[in-house]
């Protein structure tokens, strides 16, 4: 009898059988509850017994140590041995099932049939000198052993025809089950001779082969993850019993294993490409890889943003006043912290691996076909930013959102990004900063940054400095876009032409600050923002601007305002680690951004006494940003970053020393050294540990490993 739960054989040693509720039957066919075993025959079954596995949660119903200890499989399995133990031979190697059951993958229901009939054949001899039950009518007296077997499947099988007809067939008619059987045998697309586990890019979602994937429900049902069950694929069974949960579990296991082993080589083969810093004057690529694609990035309205300082904060306030108005979103920003996954978020949570690779093995053929063209013509493949846009942009289609908010990854005219035909514009504070890929004056930074301004949209710019303004100003009359800026702290509300957009009142508060925020369209008071300084309350009033564009310029309701900001978050900006003495950690890594950094730690915390933690990569201005921090930190304690582009951290150090006195300078061999240090210098005063902290910043990446340090995933 072959392994499917109440499974139907349709042809024995090893033929195909179809189960009752859609799995496959006996000797090598398919059961129905997901698992897979090897046929009584030697063909490939799914299916193992359900019954006799007290092992697997333990005598009481406790779990094993880790998902899969019950099977003999060891912590950081690969999804292969994982897969092989929980629905292969590995299986019966770790005692899963015991006796005839577990080694022939008998249906538990009938075990004390076989059991009571190989006790007889056992006893007796093939002459027939001992009989078996009356209740299994096939095992006669006086008949061979191997044709008591024949005898006995054979009323089984007639049994579980009418069994399967009756639960199948609407009229019960064996006639139409074997037809049906009939049918299946013609049809050999699904072989399992071959098979192999097939991982949806997302829950219910179509497998490579158009059908459904190995967690699919019903119809395909958004959401569904359930594991097959054995009432049929896609059944979650009762959910109370524990063996169900369990075989979830582990099917959940082995299918958490293969997508991390495919998410690893995805990853692998973005980063082999160009880093993002690695700019390639032209939009040609990423525009010919959407071509191939539909031009996905159509498909939705977008915000497009672009600045020195506070994109990223931005970014995340705009998004999330769009979420509250009930409207589906995607979010654009780089670099990350924890995960690259970051980079790409969905209603604002960092696409999920599956997404991730489903992303990428959507558009991975039109990126290796444009790669070829480029490279046989002299260039070079799609770097590793843009491809990360393309990716982005074609997943924003797919799930899909209603407003794109996509953050530029280095300047403006010639980023990936920009390739966008964008409703709303922001251009946050301009500074110096990237001199090297973006030019050595405002001006040149402010030109490349206005390149990212399109024909009639909307533009909303923060306060700049005049250069500055000078160059957005005549971008902004060439595409005649309506303009919404920032009023200068020097103008007069009241001159013609004065910027419309402000700040009118802020007041520090615990968690953040309470702002009052003009527009074009309204005043918002009371707005809570739970971000702390200045800076932030003027990135949360071009977010408000720029969202109230998206609405054709009307004001927001209060609601809306209200439940939008208090969703913010900003990993890694002004971020407070630990308590006791306070470590905070801020991805500032410029000058203009450190100094407004530095305003809002002299104004929500009262450190009597401030130790830097800094490291910084080569292209920065270290010695701008050590100047900032000096007048208001005691000491510095200089860390390397594990980057190529790090400032090597001898270098770093003697550029402090020149800033900070040779007394006062650190020297740390990594960060959590550093940390310890600068935690013990803030202590070394005669004051409260509440008025004692430690500030680490210079780097986006030495962020990120400061939160990974303190557990901040």
């Amino acid at each position: 009898m072959g392994s499917g739960h109440k499974g139907h054989g349709h042809g024995h040693g090893g033929g195909r059988g179809r189960g009752s509720d859609g799995g496959r039957g006996s000797d090598g066919g398919r059961g129905s509850d997901g698992g897979r075993g090897r046929g009584s025959d030697g063909g490939k079954g799914r299916g193992r017994d359900e019954r006799g596995r007290e092992h697997d949660l333990g005598r009481g119903g406790a779990r094993a140590s880790h998902p899969g200890a019950a099977f003999g499989i060891p912590e950081g399995a690969t999804g292969e041995d994982v897969v092989d133990a929980v629905f292969g031979d590995g299986a019966l190697r770790a005692g899963f099932g015991s006796g005839t059951a577990g080694a022939r993958g008998i249906d538990p229901e009938l075990l004390p049939y076989l059991e009571a009939a190989e006790a007889t054949d056992a006893a007796g001899s093939d002459d027939g000198s001992a009989d078996g039950p009356d209740d299994v009518g096939a095992r006669r007296p006086g008949i061979a052993g191997a044709e008591r077997l024949a005898a006995a499947e054979a009323e089984d099988l007639a049994a579980l025809r009418e069994l399967v007809a009756a639960n199948m067939i609407p009229s019960g008619d064996l006639d139409e089950l074997d037809a049906l059987l009939a049918e299946i045998d013609q049809d050999d697309s699904d072989d399992w001779n071959d098979w192999e586990p097939v991982l949806p890019d997302e829950p219910g979602a179509p497998g490579p082969d158009g059908g459904a994937g190995l967690l699919a429900g019903p119809d395909d049902a958004p959401g569904w993850a359930a594991a097959p069950g054995p009432d049929g694929p896609g059944d979650p069974g009762d959910e109370d019993d524990p063996e169900d949960r369990h075989r979830a579990d582990l099917i959940a296991a082995a299918r958490a294993v293969e997508v991390s082993e495919r998410m690893r080589e995805v990853e692998a083969e973005i980063l082999s490409r160009a880093p993002e810093h690695s700019i390639q004057p032209s939009l040609e690529r990423v525009e010919a890889v959407l071509d191939l694609l539909g031009n996905p990035e159509r498909a939705y309205q977008v915000v497009h943003i672009t600045g020195t300082n506070g994109k990223t904060s931005t970014a995340r306030m705009i998004e999330r006043l769009l979420a509250a108005t009930g409207l589906r979103t995607g979010r654009f920003t780089s670099p990350h912290l924890a995960t690259i996954r970051e980079r790409i978020a969905l209603d604002g949570e960092p696409i999920g691996e599956e997404g991730f690779i489903a992303a990428w093995e959507d558009v991975a053929p039109c990126i290796r076909l444009v790669d070829e063209r480029s490279q046989s013509a002299g260039g070079p493949r799609l770097s590793f930013f843009e491809v990360l846009t393309v990716m982005a942009l074609a997943a924003f289609a797919d799930h899909p959102v209603d407003v794109a908010v996509v953050e530029v990854g280095l300047g403006g005219t010639w980023d990936s990004t920009n390739v966008v035909a964008s409703d709303v514009e922001v251009i946050t504070p301009v500074g110096r900063d990237h001199c090297a890929w973006l030019g050595d004056s405002l001006e040149e930074i402010a030109a490349n940054k206005a390149g990212i301004i399109k024909d009639g949209a909307t533009l909303i710019t923060a306060a700049q400095p005049a250069a500055v303004q000078a160059v957005i100003a005549a971008a902004a009359a060439e595409h005649g876009v309506v303009w919404r800026r920032e009023l200068d702290p020097e103008e007069d509300p009241g001159e013609p032409g004065a910027g419309i957009l402000r700040v009118v009142d802020r007041t520090p508060a615990v968690g953040g600050q309470m702002v009052v925020l003009a527009t074009a369209a309204a005043v918002y008071e009371d707005v809570f923002v739970p971000l702390h300084g200045d800076y932030q309350a003027r990135n949360a009033l071009l977010a408000l601007a720029a969202v109230e564009a998206v609405f054709g310029g009307r004001a927001l309701p209060a609601k809306v305002v209200e439940d939008g900001f208090a969703s913010v978050t900003s990993p890694g900006r002004l971020e407070v680690l630990r308590s006791s003495p306070t470590v905070l950690v801020d991805a500032g890594h410029n000058p203009h951004g450190v100094s407004a950094l530095v305003g809002a730690v002299e104004e929500v915390f009262d450190f009597r006494h401030l130790v830097a933690v800094v490291g910084v990569m080569a292209d920065k201005d270290a010695e701008g940003i050590l100047s900032v921090l000096e007048p208001v930190t005691d000491a510095v304690v200089v860390v390397p970053i594990d980057s190529p582009r790090a400032m090597d951290v001898e270098d770093l150090a003697d550029i402090a020393r020149e800033v900070y006195g040779a007394d006062r300078v650190v020297v740390a061999e990594d960060l959590a050294g550093g940390v310890e240090r600068a935690v013990s210098l803030s202590e070394g005063f005669d004051a409260p540990l509440t008025a004692s902290g430690v500030l680490i910043v210079g780097s986006v990446v030495l962020a990120a490993r400061a939160r990974a340090l303190f557990g901040r995933l």
